[in-house]
């Protein structure tokens, strides 16, 4: 009999829970149905102004706010169960991302907030949920995240190369797979698509750059570049994770960028990403010939052919050339994640998050209602 799971994710961008439900095999997964449940405008709205400004968030809206993303997780779920039409006895667990808030690793107290009830997700399906992954890691003295790069060295790894799997979401961050087997390296690289959702946003009242056309019909604004790549995060050693609390719209004016031509601007953080990815790359996997990309950022032509630019010694292309569509990757690692965590087996990478030891992630929420 197959064992099926489901994994959830929203990242930063807020551009849709994915819900994946797949099977695993030995290094292999196989993907039965997908969905992607966009949140309502009004929650999206609510839920982004809430990361702008948490000081602002009275602690009943956020409770309000966990409820309805969690019903959102929900939903998703239920939604992929129904369209792959498998039997719900079937299906082992759900594991649930939920949606990030606030992460603060490197705070006096470090801690990483993810809402989205998950006995909601658990006892609306009947199906055991684990949720709640980061905080296992950040007790054993973790960044809890980024936590997909142990997947992606389960399912990408390769004895014959080097490679370097590049996530670009909101944020973007890296996972390198050494031939020779040696630790895994993973990081956040800094802004992806956020900054640029952000000014397109702000700027056009579209939710994100279609394939780049808009930071493809300009110039980059040198000098403003130099500026944003001389932030102190860029020069951080990893252990290292970051979030939309810090790159976001504050983070830009900043550099008071409404003295320049918007566009020029969009074409600069378009620019921002591709370099501080490549730069990533060129510091720590300099001898690296194979780069993979999902996300988001996958999409996006522009973006694609500056980080062909800026390495041009490698083959770029999408996770989809190994095996996996570019689309479902995180989400197919918390369902991954959550298989491990139902068995008992760590889920961390210390080489990763700087954490300790290895540790088992996340909070299991029985189906029972």
């Amino acid at each position: 009999m197959t064992a099926y799971y489901v994994g959830l994710m929203s990242g930063t961008s807020m551009d849709g829970i994915d819900a994946a439900l797949v099977s695993f095999g030995d290094r292999t997964v196989a993907i039965h149905a997908t969905h992607t449940l966009q949140y309502p405008p009004e929650l999206k709205a609510a839920l982004l102004a809430a990361i702008r400004e948490p000081l602002d968030v009275p602690l009943d809206p956020s409770g309000d706010l966990d409820l309805r993303v969690g019903e959102c997780f929900r939903d998703a779920a239920r939604a992929v169960i129904e369209s792959a039409r498998v039997d719900p006895a079937d299906i082992v667990a759900i594991g649930s991302h939920g949606q990030t808030l606030r992460h603060q690793p490197g705070a006096a107290k470090p801690f990483s907030l993810q809402i989205g009830n998950a006995k909601i997700i658990a006892s609306g399906n009947r199906i055991s949920t684990v949720s709640n992954f980061r905080q296992a890691d950040i007790a054993a003295g973790g960044q809890g995240a980024p936590l997909v790069p142990p997947f992606h060295q389960w399912l990408f790894s390769s004895t014959d190369s080097d490679r370097v799997v590049v996530n670009i979401g909101g944020i973007a961050n890296i996972t390198i797979l050494r031939a020779d087997g040696s630790d895994v390296i993973g990081f956040d690289t800094g802004p992806g698509n956020g900054l640029m959702d952000a000014w397109i946003g702000h700027h056009l009242g579209k939710p994100y750059d279609q394939n780049g056309q808009w930071s493809a019909s300009a110039p980059v604004i040198q000098p403003l570049l130099e500026q944003f790549l001389d932030d102190p995060y860029f020069e951080l050693r990893p252990p290292k994770s970051t979030g939309f609390e810090y790159f976001n719209l504050r983070w830009l004016q900043g550099f008071k960028v409404g003295r320049f031509d918007p566009v020029e601007v969009q074409a600069t953080l378009c620019e921002l990403s591709a370099a501080s990815i490549a730069g990533a790359i060129a510091r720590y996997a300099a001898t690296t010939r194979e780069v993979f990309v999902c996300g988001g950022g996958s999409h996006n032509d522009e973006l694609m052919r500056r980080l062909r630019r800026n390495i041009p010694g490698a083959e770029i292309s999408s996770t989809a050339a190994v095996g996996l569509d570019p689309d479902w990757v995180e989400a197919v690692a918390f369902a991954w994640l959550a298989m491990r965590t139902m068995r008992g087996e760590t889920g961390n990478l210390p080489s990763v998050t700087g954490a300790s030891h290895k540790v088992v992630l996340g909070d299991i929420h029985s189906a029972r209602p």
